[in-house]
């Protein structure tokens, strides 16, 4: 296992993300909400790692694969790590501006 995958849950791959953002991926951004209200991607949903927990329902709802984001992809990594022991279909995506970056390459 690399570091960054250690650090961040696996290593942040844009041709990944792209590769979700073009299945119609949701990027969920697990940032407070004062953090998502301070920039975000735009279409972004915005749930906190501290909810993710209590609102796997309604992520589960979403029926998407995701591409998960935060600051610097630290708390995207630790989401990854819970969301993917769910089944759920995820990466991270590391911090938003990355995962902006991608969007509009």
């Amino acid at each position: 296992m690399s570091l960054l995958s250690a650090l961040f849950g696996s290593s942040i791959n844009n041709e990944e993300i792209k590769e979700k953002l073009n299945n119609n991926a949701i990027v969920l951004d697990v940032r407070s909400t004062a953090e998502f209200a301070g920039g975000h991607v735009a279409g972004s949903k915005n749930i906190p790692l501290n909810e993710i927990t209590a609102r796997l329902d309604e992520i589960k709802a979403m029926k998407q694969p995701l591409v998960l984001c935060c600051a610097s992809g630290g708390r995207s990594g630790q989401a990854f790590d819970y969301l993917s022991k769910q089944g759920i279909d995820c990466i991270n995506g590391g911090g938003w501006t990355n995962v902006n970056k991608v969007i509009n390459q």
